[in-house]
């Protein structure tokens, strides 16, 4: 492989001043004109020019710094549309092949750099990058594009801070299948109340410049309105593909009562755990946290918002259940290299598990685009949110009650749109009602609540935690679900079923249960 010798030097036949690199073999390369030298060969004389082409002018290419490939006939090659960092996209003129010089598959949008934040309140996203340009020549307002259909939704996640920045995003992609589906997997990375849909009559936005239709194009845009997601259904061919669909088997909970009760973990359902506090309902939470790990593809990822909770004790809640030792403690005896192997056996792939533990602010919109970015774009089918309350935390009265309305609804909404599943967990007063506002029990489809009697002399009762499901719209079952107790010395549930004297909690016999630790501190 050949190594660079000089870089950043004059191109010899384009203007750039920094863009030629020479090698240890003897060839040169161009990232701006894309110029090639070929030692001891015969060198083709090619030109770069802004040139127009299929109704695009030369000043529009210009802008974008789109240059075309022109032979020693004055015949046009190719033309290369720069994305950042010198990667190039070339499609062929006399075809419609294309070729990348670079790395493109991680670059986002073509045309971003040339509209800095803060500059303008909206957006447009094509299909193409032709499209962004005739577009741009049309609009006059920023353009961008993905690379193709089927790299839409990458494209846009590279991009998607800069692109939420918008007050307002068009997406103005192919008038085809393909275009129309990823309209609709692009929608679902933002919030629909600032996604526009252009509805082209024509098959792309080039073909109106091609047609000298650029008014009807003008106006196809200021007529764009709010997207809105397929959501009637009304023939008998969508119902039966609906009624076709497989029901999402429910991931297990690691407690048999429990599942009994609700049949699992589904996707598209909301699951509220309430109680007061210092019950233990962040213990529970890492625990339900694990047994989704254990339970689902590698290829699913899960999301765990800990608002309370650092980042290193999270990851050290996981790798203690791992390996059934209370890791944060000092004198665990346990090396953080050796936490660190066990959180890699407990969440087996990179980019699985998204930890999220701070915000720092009081909007319910920062909560709710974290999570939408988390199941679009991070793949995640599972989040877990502890707790909803704190989310709000710097607001008091009435307006922390009108948040947390807005926000348990939105969640909720998200939930059915985004199909994952939402675990969340909130405070509840005396009374056993939601903290802050009693909207957040109406809207879960499940609600499980925790109690224990922190007070009480019996050292197990005063570690066993009882579980009632108050709330159940899957399948109707309500009642008492069960008893956790709590090993300190594991530091994990189990569900008592059998007489507390023949419960053991660790697979050394050589160690206390939880039982002998508990009564020995009691007496």
């Amino acid at each position: 492989m050949s190594k660079i010798v000089e870089q950043h030097i004059p191109c010899p036949v384009c203007t750039s001043s920094d863009a030629y690199c020479t090698y240890d073999d003897g060839h040169g390369y161009c990232y701006s004109c894309m110029y090639l030298y070929k030692p001891n060969k015969e060198q083709e004389a090619f030109t770069y020019e802004y040139l127009p082409w299929r109704g695009v002018t030369s000043d529009t290419f210009r802008y974008y710094d789109c240059k075309t490939k022109i032979d020693v006939n004055g015949k046009p090659q190719s033309i290369g549309f720069r994305y950042k960092d010198g990667v190039f996209k070339v499609r062929q003129h006399n075809e419609k092949t294309f070729y990348t010089v670079g790395d493109i598959s991680n670059v986002g949008l073509f045309g971003k750099d040339k509209f800095p934040l803060g500059t303008h309140k909206y957006v447009t996203i094509t299909e193409g990058e032709l499209d962004a340009c005739s577009a741009y020549q049309v609009l006059r307002s920023p353009v961008v594009s993905v690379q193709s259909a089927a790299t839409a939704v990458r494209d846009c996640s590279v991009d998607r801070a800069w692109l939420d920045s918008f007050e307002r995003i068009y997406l103005a992609f192919d008038n085809d299948a393909a275009g129309r589906e990823a309209v609709q997997r692009v929608a679902k990375l933002f919030d629909y109340n600032k996604i526009y849909l252009v509805k082209l009559t024509r098959k792309d936005a080039n073909e109106y410049v091609q047609n000298q239709e650029e008014e009807e194009l003008r106006n196809i845009w200021w007529n764009a309105r709010k997207f809105q997601p397929d959501s009637i259904i009304s023939s008998f061919i969508e119902f039966s593909n609906i009624l076709k669909t497989p029901t999402p088997s429910g991931i297990p909970y690691p407690f048999p009562t429990l599942n009994e009760m609700t049949y699992g973990i589904r996707t598209s359902e909301s699951v509220l755990i309430t109680a007061q506090e210092g019950i233990g309902k962040t213990e529970l939470m890492h625990a339900l946290e694990y047994q989704l790990l254990k339970e689902t593809s590698n290829d699913i990822g899960i999301g765990a918002i800990f608002l309370e909770e650092p980042k290193k004790r999270h990851l050290q809640a996981i790798a203690g259940l791992e390996l059934k030792r209370p890791v944060h403690l000092p004198d665990c005896g346990v090396s953080d290299t050796d936490i660190f192997i066990a959180l890699q056996k407990a969440v087996e792939t990179d980019e699985r598990l998204h930890v999220y533990s701070h915000f720092g602010s009081d909007d319910p919109g920062v909560l709710l685009d974290t999570i939408r970015f988390l199941v679009t774009a991070r793949n995640c089918s599972y989040i877990l949110l502890d707790h909803i309350t704190f989310a709000v935390a710097g607001l008091a009265g009435e307006d922390e009650r009108k948040a947390l309305d807005y926000l348990s609804t939105r969640l909720e909404m998200m939930v059915k749109e985004l199909d994952f599943a939402l675990i969340i967990v909130s405070h509840v007063n005396d009374e056993g009602q939601t903290r802050g506002s009693r909207f957040v029990s109406k809207i879960a489809d499940i609600r499980i609540d925790l109690k224990r009697d922190l007070l009480s002399v019996d050292p197990v009762e005063r570690n066993t935690t009882h579980l009632v499901v108050s709330k159940n719209r899957f399948c109707g079952r309500t009642g008492p679900a069960g008893r956790l107790l709590f090993d300190p010395i594991t530091y994990t549930y189990r569900e008592e079923t059998l007489h507390a004297q023949e419960i053991e909690f660790s697979n050394d016999n050589s160690r206390d249960t939880g039982l002998d630790y508990l009564q020995r501190r009691a007496s």
